[in-house]
């Protein structure tokens, strides 16, 4: 396709200027500092950003390692077919938050000093290394479909015998950073809400991170099915959710015994935290546990999206509550995102969908059977 007979549809013309109000606004965040675009105050320094970019964009890129994890270290080899496109959603899902957080930091020109100056006794330096080499790690994965394209033989056959190495140091870096940014919370025992409060923390953050993995799988593969018109394999898209209750199960036992223990129950009962609690709880981990559970519901592309988007409902809501709604704060000071906030945050994700969808254009994002039947 040349560039005279390009004619970008209004989908695209609207990602591309959402993405230009971000560029915008991150001009403005530099020249004239946080105060300027955000709502941000020293009693409310994480706002909406660290909330949803980070917290909620680490999880939501969980699709590319528990697919990998899938495909290479359970060796269901049936499933290869879902991963060229959970590691490409997992990668920009990562570049995504570096860009967000570049913004969000108070000196971004410092970032490079995690890698030279050492403090291996903060979570954050953890988080930090993990999720930077686990970047380098996407992309060396998502590197064969490159050497594809142009026919690079010799690099596609090395990549084939280094990617199990790849895949089992992805996992095990995801593994550490998903539960570390659980760990974040536990420095401020007095700060989160005790109904989203837990030594159990790192583990609740990683056990809902590989439920919500396969529903953004699903997820991605049932909007690309349909917008890209190429055929949605309901039958692998509906094994894969197999996995979904159980990772959803280990959690809601987890969280009962967790308030059990520590006598919390009460809380559950009370005002609007408890409402959302419960909102939580039944919406994004009852209700998709039951639902995928029903074969009619894996059978079903329709089900199996609606399902999907409970989980990661669920998840998005849980992350808010414990860093965000969920959080401590002086009696005086409230905070509500700036239009800016929200506007840099939309751009960063439209530019995400639109690199997305350039790759799935020229390069073989997709395998032959993924292209076997035309969307209905």
């Amino acid at each position: 396709m040349t560039l005279a007979r390009f004619r970008p549809s209004k989908g695209t013309l609207a990602l591309g200027a959402l993405s230009a109000l971000a560029f915008v606004v991150a001009v403005m965040r530099y020249a004239f500092g946080l105060r300027a675009i955000s709502n941000l105050s020293d009693g409310y320094p994480w706002g909406f950003w660290i909330s949803f970019d980070l917290l909620c964009g680490v999880a939501l890129a969980a699709g590319a390692f528990t697919t990998a994890s899938v495909v290479y270290i359970f060796d269901l080899k049936r499933f290869n077919p879902l991963l060229r496109p959970a590691i490409l959603t997992g990668f920009l899902g990562y570049l995504m938050v570096i860009v967000a957080l570049l913004v969000d930091l108070g000196r971004p020109e410092r970032i490079w000093h995690l890698i030279i100056f050492w403090n291996p006794e903060s979570v954050m330096f953890e988080v930090g290394w993990c999720v930077m080499l686990y970047t380098a790690v996407l992309a060396l994965e998502f590197s064969s479909v490159v050497f594809e394209k142009f026919g690079w033989r010799r690099l596609s056959a090395l990549h084939r015998y280094v990617t199990p190495a790849l895949v089992i140091l992805g996992t095990l870096l995801s593994t550490l950073h998903q539960s570390s940014l659980g760990s974040l919370f536990l420095a401020a025992p007095t700060k989160v809400q005790p109904l989203w409060f837990s030594p159990w923390l790192p583990v609740f953050f990683f056990l809902s991170a590989v439920a919500v993995g396969p529903a953004i799988v699903i997820v991605e593969s049932f909007i690309s099915a349909r917008v890209l018109q190429r055929g949605l394999e309901t039958e692998l898209v509906g094994e894969l959710a197999r996995a979904i209750p159980l990772a959803l199960g280990a959690y809601l036992i987890l969280k009962v015994f967790d308030l059990t223990t520590a006598g919390e129950w009460g809380s559950a009962f009370q005002g609007s935290t408890g409402a959302l609690f419960w909102l939580e709880i039944i919406g994004g981990v009852i209700l998709p546990l039951g639902l995928f559970a029903l074969p009619s519901v894996r059978r079903s592309d329709a089900r199996l999206f609606g399902a999907a988007l409970l989980v990661i409902g669920g998840v998005v809501l849980n992350r808010f509550d414990v860093s965000l709604i969920g959080w401590a704060r002086p009696a005086e000071t409230w905070y509500f995102p700036h239009w800016m906030e929200l506007a840099m945050t939309a751009g960063i994700v439209a530019g995400g969908v639109m690199v997305f969808g350039l790759v799935a254009r020229y390069l073989p994002l997709f395998t032959p059977s993924h292209a076997a039947e035309p969307a209905e």
